[in-house]
């Protein structure tokens, strides 16, 4: 049975000394805002670091990571599945059932919009980008038998820190056609967390969940609030402004508070329509407000 409750999403998670999203059109330069300085992630990473981690549990996905066509892909998950068309393979396929998937093959198509989806990830602060050079070197056979030392260069660039907020949203109207369930969700959530803390890629490496929290609306609510990341901002402890270089100069995360009191206030404005208020919290993460927010009824905080 597909879940019936709107959820809306909010997910934290820190990048030091790596490249959170790299664009290959600006030699792999992490995307960003040219005004604002912020580092921005785009949908699509959010979702390959989920459908990595699902990869990884060994759950089943349409897109694997792997270079197939589609109709071998295909013929491996009727094989695996047992089932014949097109819809019944991909509503076997959890990252369809959440994300979507346009389908055409033979004399089958079909296009589902997906019950989940991000918005691009913004970190919370102005950060500094810094381009690297290395060398590499790797051994060879001379002319005359002998090993030779050969060497090539690198060039790479890398955050030194970064906050990074990313907004979701679950349509429960949308998971009717493609059958997501409320499991998928608790999939989604522990892939979301799990994942980013397994990206241990060298250019990914340093990454790590921060926070999670899931609003679950009443089933006979269509509404939201509405990007909850434009609703947490950070600030420093000791009353200090968090100037546009002081941003750019943070390092680590005990040197700010991640202010969370508009967004207990909106929650408070919604309070009649929300069912629950789910949060895990790593231990290391600051929260200005974290009061009003364990003060709400429906908020279940869980420590990491």
């Amino acid at each position: 049975m597909s879940f019936i409750s709107r959820r809306e999403i909010l997910f934290l998670y820190t990048v030091k000394d790596a490249n959170p999203n790299g664009d290959p059109l600006n030699e792999n330069h992490p995307r960003y805002d040219e005004d604002t300085e912020q580092v921005l992630v785009s949908d699509v990473r959010i979702k390959r670091t989920i459908r990595d981690e699902w990869v990884r549990q060994g759950k089943m996905v349409f897109v694997d990571g792997e270079p197939k066509t589609l109709k071998n892909r295909f013929e491996e998950l009727k094989a695996q599945t047992g089932k014949g068309s097109g819809e019944e393979v991909m509503r076997e396929c959890l990252d369809t059932r959440l994300f979507g998937v346009t389908f055409a093959l033979g004399n089958e198509s079909f296009s589902w919009t997906g019950p989940v989806q991000f918005k691009w990830g913004r970190s919370l602060h102005a950060a500094t980008f810094e381009f690297i050079q290395g060398t590499s070197a790797f051994a060879t056979e001379g002319k005359d038998g002998k090993a030779k030392d050969q060497r090539s260069f690198r060039n790479e660039y890398k955050v030194p820190f970064a906050l990074i907020a990313v907004y979701g949203i679950a349509n429960q109207h949308a998971a009717g056609f493609t059958g997501a369930a409320d499991a998928d969700l608790e999939d989604l959530a522990a892939a979301l967390w799990q994942g980013t803390d397994n990206l241990i890629t060298r250019s990914k490496n340093e990454h790590k969940a921060r926070l999670y929290l899931e609003i679950k609306y009443r089933p006979d609510f269509d509404g939201k609030i509405g990007a909850l990341d434009e609703k947490v901002a950070l600030c420093l402890d000791d009353g200090q402004e968090l100037t546009r270089d002081r941003q750019k100069a943070l390092r680590r995360l005990d040197e700010v508070l991640v202010d969370v009191s508009p967004l207990v206030n909106a929650l408070k404005d919604k309070q009649d329509t929300i069912e629950t208020v789910r949060v895990i919290k790593d231990r290391e993460l600051r929260l200005k407000g974290e009061e009003g927010l364990q003060a709400i009824g429906f908020t279940n905080i869980e420590l990491r």
